[in-house]
């Protein structure tokens, strides 16, 4: 049931920034509440919401691995 909640709550914000991206392009009387919705919903899409911390995440490099590599590659003779 909460999966459900879930959806039907994106499916009603994507359709309220819809509309308000849509009056903000074609209705010449649009205003300030449209601007608002429009931009708070692109602001939420680029946060970064699926953030860790490094030493949590799946297939973290560890701290100082591409100064190695770089330190590797400079040698003479490495490939």
């Amino acid at each position: 049931m909460p999966g459900i909640c879930r959806c039907a709550a994106g499916a009603a914000l994507t359709a309220l920034w819809w509309w308000a991206a849509a009056r903000l392009l074609l209705a010449p009387d649009a205003g300030a509440l449209e601007g608002a919705v429009a931009a708070g919903g692109w602001g939420l899409s680029v946060l970064p919401v699926h953030c860790l911390p490094k030493a949590r995440a799946d297939g973290a490099l560890a701290a100082g691995r591409w100064r190695r590599a770089w330190r590797v590659a400079r040698k003479p003779g490495a490939e």
